[in-house]
């Protein structure tokens, strides 16, 4: 699908030879092992397709786009969920680099790390479709003002010459704008703290008539709806007890339902709300700002599912590290670290649209538990294929015998597993909603 990207034909059989490398087992991904994986006899073509080979880095991140967007929806409809929401979600995920000689390094707080290191961090646009699946669409480096502004730096770190500095939410905007560009229809823009708090971000949207549900600090100020303004912290505050709380499940995890308490507060603005989620068991706010366009019902129920549909990025973030590489770049430069990104996000896609098609013919798992006290299942089934087990497949297909053998074992352990924790948190979701 990435063949008009590339200039002549062997990068182009190379990207491919890569994006299979790195679906495969191998248990870190740098130029040596991808090359060792591939076939080849030295990392030369490797560090080529990264850093010197002709192609288009983002035209390639279109064609994904497309691919995964046309796959999902597919799939969508195949399974009946046409009516399931398309939500694309924006989050940023860190890698940490040593040195000071990488594009983007800094000492800045890395989620990956938990904590304050030395890294670089990117900033991705997530495509899920409800019940069917997720796919990574989008990327931008973030990439310091000091170093861009530096004529020095730059050019060791192989900076385009037009590139100027851009915020989180700003580049949020321009991965944004390139997908509706691209034909991308969305229900919802959701996002954490660092993009809610974003009115660049936010005016953009609304501009556009997109609808948002944006988490936002507890002290983010805004005008209810009877003209007092209030942090989100002192209107949570001012709920009327029970009253103003609704229990509501913000979708499927691989544990059962997820129960919240959620309260919708209106705003001086009649497209405005706020929607407040507490932790039934911790008792934990977090706030949403919501944007609902004209046409849109003024209610909670489709914002909720929004909100409950941000986990999959974190979910991409998590397959696409620890199964497909998305952070071992072992490269330095601008051009080289969006190039070994973007063939982990093809290959990221072409699993996620697999795994999505073949759901339904690969799920034998027993149906969910609908008593707390529910008796076992005679047979608990299999799983679906998972993303990173269905690029391990077609990677390198597994031979019969013992590798078939573990594969569906392991399937057969985690739909056994996934049956026990959901019984386990019905119980206790049953007896949070009865507390309540």
């Amino acid at each position: 699908m990435l063949r008009p990207c590339f200039a002549r034909t062997e990068p182009w059989l190379q990207a491919a030879r890569y994006a299979a490398a790195v679906m495969s087992q191998i248990p870190k991904r740098n130029g040596w092992t991808i090359a060792a994986q591939a076939g080849d006899r030295a990392p030369d073509k490797t560090q080529r397709l990264l850093s010197r080979a002709v192609w288009d880095t983002f035209a390639a991140m279109g064609v994904v786009r497309r691919f995964a967007v046309a796959g999902l929806d597919e799939a969508a409809c195949t399974a009946g969920r046409r009516r399931g929401l398309a939500v694309g979600t924006l989050d940023e995920t860190g890698q940490v680099k040593a040195g000071t000689c990488t594009a983007g390094v800094k000492r800045q707080y890395l989620g990956c790390a938990g904590k304050v290191a030395n890294g670089i961090n990117t900033v991705h646009l997530a495509y899920v479709r409800e019940g069917t699946g997720h796919a990574l669409i989008g990327a931008r480096e973030w990439i310091p003002a000091a170093q861009i502004s530096d004529p020095v730096k730059s050019q060791a770190m192989g900076l385009p010459e037009d590139l100027v500095f851009r915020t989180k939410g700003q580049l949020a905007i321009d991965i944004l704008a390139e997908a509706f560009a691209g034909g991308v229809r969305l229900d919802f823009v959701c996002g954490d703290e660092v993009y809610g708090s974003c009115t660049q971000l936010r005016e953009c949207l609304e501009d556009r008539g997109q609808a948002y549900v944006l988490r936002v600090p507890s002290s983010f100020r805004l005008t209810l709806a009877a003209g007092v303004t209030l942090t989100c912290q002192q209107a949570a505050a001012r709920l009327p007890g029970r009253r103003g709380w609704e229990i509501r499940s913000a979708g499927t995890g691989s544990k059962g339902e997820r129960w919240y308490a959620w309260a919708w507060l209106g705003t001086a603005s009649a497209r405005h709300h706020l929607l407040i989620r507490r932790h039934l068991a911790t008792g934990e706010l977090a706030f949403h700002y919501c944007y609902l366009p004209e046409g849109q019902p003024a209610s909670p129920s489709r914002p909720v599912r929004a909100a409950g549909l941000r986990w999959p990025a974190e979910e991409g973030f998590e397959f696409g590290k620890d199964c497909f590489g998305l952070d071992q770049s072992q490269v330095r430069l601008y051009t080289a670290i969006a190039r070994h990104t973007v063939l982990v996000m093809a290959a990221l896609a072409i699993c996620a649209v697999t795994a999505a098609q073949l759901r339904r013919r690969t799920s034998t798992a027993a149906p969910a538990p609908a008593l707390p006290d529910q008796p076992r299942p005679a047979e608990f089934g299999m799983i679906p294929l998972t993303v990173p087990e269905t690029g391990h497949l077609l990677a390198r297909p597994p031979p019969p015998g013992s590798t078939g053998h573990w594969l569906d074992w392991r399937r057969c352990h985690q739909a056994q597993s996934r049956w026990y924790h959901q019984r386990t948190r019905l119980a206790r979701s049953t007896g949070f909603v009865l507390a309540s």
